[in-house]
């Protein structure tokens, strides 16, 4: 799907004349997986997100977009806890996965990060061979059993369409691959310890159009068993690959909504702005 830009804007009437679900409801008969309700951050004296009241559904592709420093990728690193290696970091509101509250005083942050794992922008293979990048989360969590380790790879590796590619040089550097190949590597270490939740944070930036456009179509065939969720600075990528996308300005979250009606048919001038070029 491309963007389509608005030759004008639609009349203030139909604006307020549009009528649907609250901008945080799921799509109807989904079901909700990730719910944001008031959802406050700081940076130490500075606060990074204000009031974010956000669902995400099930088993869908969801896209945060904005221009820098609006607070996306911060979100993001919200859901996993990424943000609690930042000293002065501290939160405020409620942040739910399957009903369950992250920031709650007896979560496990170590599980948290393993069921909602991440895939950085600039792709980040250890120095070791293709199958020990695989396989890291699973030996941290104590597996030592061979063979389970070898099915759990080679599922990762399927999984992140890589299996072909390195199938006959598993013990070869991780290091070798090409840019491309490196990023679905990190997604296959993420998916062998069978996360509920895929968090993917400007995951083709730093990759050419070809490389791209395999990570885009990974995202469509893992949306079949995962969550995922997708910080993009590419409006058009938001457009290809998510169902619902979220709009964020300043830290605050402007408009979510489903993504056809975000690129087509925005409720707030803001969002119509940035997404016919008017700014950003």
């Amino acid at each position: 799907m491309e963007v389509q830009t608005m030759t004008s804007p639609p009349p203030a009437l139909a604006i307020e004349a549009r009528t649907a679900a609250r901008p945080d409801a799921p799509a109807s008969g989904a079901t909700p997986l990730i719910e944001l309700k008031k959802f406050n951050f700081w940076y130490g004296e500075k606060q990074a997100l204000f009031d974010i009241d956000l669902t995400v559904r099930e088993r869908s592709v969801t896209a945060f977009i904005g221009p820098s420093g609006c607070g996306k990728s911060t979100l993001l690193r919200c859901l996993n806890r990424m943000n609690d290696l930042i000293d002065g970091v501290r939160q405020e509101g409620s942040l739910r996965v399957n009903g369950e509250d992250l920031y709650g005083p007896d979560v496990d942050v170590v599980d948290v990060r393993k069921r909602l794992g991440m895939v950085f922008q600039k792709s980040n293979p250890f120095p070791k061979s293709i199958f020990e990048n695989v396989v890291y989360g699973l030996r941290i969590q104590g597996e030592r059993n061979r063979t389970r380790l070898r099915d759990a790879c080679e599922n990762a590796l399927k999984g992140a369409a890589l299996w072909e590619e390195v199938k006959d040089r598993l013990e070869d550097s991780a290091l070798s691959l090409s840019g491309g190949q490196m990023q679905r590597l990190c997604i296959a270490r993420a998916l062998a310890v069978e996360p509920e939740v895929i968090l993917m944070d400007e995951p083709c930036s730093a990759l050419d159009p070809i490389a791209t456009a395999k990570i885009e179509e990974l995202i469509f065939s893992l949306k079949e068993r995962f969550t995922i969720v997708i910080v993009t600075h590419n409006m058009q990528q938001a457009a290809r690959v998510s169902e619902e996308t979220g709009f964020f300005m300043l830290g605050k979250l402007v408009e979510f909504d489903k993504t056809d009606v975000i690129f087509t048919r925005p409720k707030q001038k803001m969002t119509e702005d940035y997404i016919t070029g008017r700014f950003g």
